[in-house]
């Protein structure tokens, strides 16, 4: 289902320029975000970020034609995944913005399965390295080849998702989501500054950490300290919170930690109080 210029399709084929800069350069910001029963999760949230992702590249969106396509989309099915979309637009051949850009939104969705969220995973980790010193690194753009190549090579080690360190070898994140340690009562996660993107789930999580039991805590962390950890896990928008039961050779009983189903069931209540649904809904 494609959302463009107001108007639903029910393909997500539709006239498109081939200059656009998005398309050529990468010069956009996208958000991915589960819809449930009509509603976006966080959908404020949500939002805000693309708004201020294409702030931070120099265009600006208008959040109520964003909010309008989320919602939109989200009323044509039961559990969806919903990606918005935000270009410069088309401009002159080279790389220097156009002092007047014309920024092209659209948005799709297709079907997310409730088995996905909450499910364990293995991470296998990457030699390719985030690149913290870039403000692309804390934003959502479609320049994803580093973590194309790392899943590529992720599936063919035989585990679901990479693990990224930055350039000084700090634990960053992994392809899809953020990370996070539970070290003894102590919930940590790395700062945005090692290369980290401002996760909608993240910023959740951090927020009912003591609600959990838990201290919450951004700070650097080093692969050993991470493969040192009571529990591992990863959150993205579909996921919510996914175990992480190896990194590597390492392997963690993430999914019988008490801290961290805590963190699951609070997680699970202030999903379904986002989309007006019980709580059995969301999983």
């Amino acid at each position: 289902m494609l959302w463009l210029d107001g108007r639903l399709c029910a393909e997500t084929v539709a006239p498109f320029d081939l200059t656009d800069r998005g398309l050529s350069l990468g010069d956009a910001v996208f958000d991915t975000a589960l819809a449930l029963d009509g509603r976006v999760a966080f959908a404020d949230a949500h939002v805000a970020r693309l708004v201020a992702g294409a702030a931070t590249l120099g265009f600006a969106i208008d959040p109520d034609r964003v909010r309008a396509a989320m919602r939109a989309l989200a009323e044509t099915g039961p559990r969806l995944a919903i990606r918005t979309t935000a270009t410069r637009g088309t401009g002159p051949r080279g790389l220097k913005p156009p002092a007047e850009p014309r920024p092209v939104l659209y948005a799709t969705a297709a079907p997310s399965a409730a088995a996905l969220a909450f499910a364990p995973l293995s991470l296998h980790v990457t030699e390719i390295a985030r690149n913290e010193t870039s403000p692309i690194a804390r934003l959502k753009t479609p320049g994803y080849l580093d973590a194309v190549l790392a899943a590529r090579d992720a599936a063919a080690a035989g585990f679901d998702e990479a693990l990224f360190r930055n350039t000084r070898g700090r634990v960053a994140c992994a392809g899809t989501g953020n990370l996070f340690g539970i070290l003894g009562d102590r919930l940590v996660t790395p700062p945005l500054a090692d290369g980290v993107l401002p996760g909608i789930v993240r910023a959740e999580v951090l927020a009912l950490a003591g609600a959990a039991g838990l201290v919450s805590e951004e700070r650097s962390l080093a692969l050993p300290d991470l493969l040192a950890a009571d529990a591992v896990f990863l959150t993205n928008s579909l996921r919510l919170i996914a175990p992480v039961r190896a990194v590597g050779g390492t392997a963690f009983g993430s999914t019988g930690h008490s801290g961290l189903a805590r963190l699951v069931a609070a997680l699970t209540e202030r999903v379904a109080a986002s989309c007006g649904l019980p709580a059995p809904c969301v999983a």
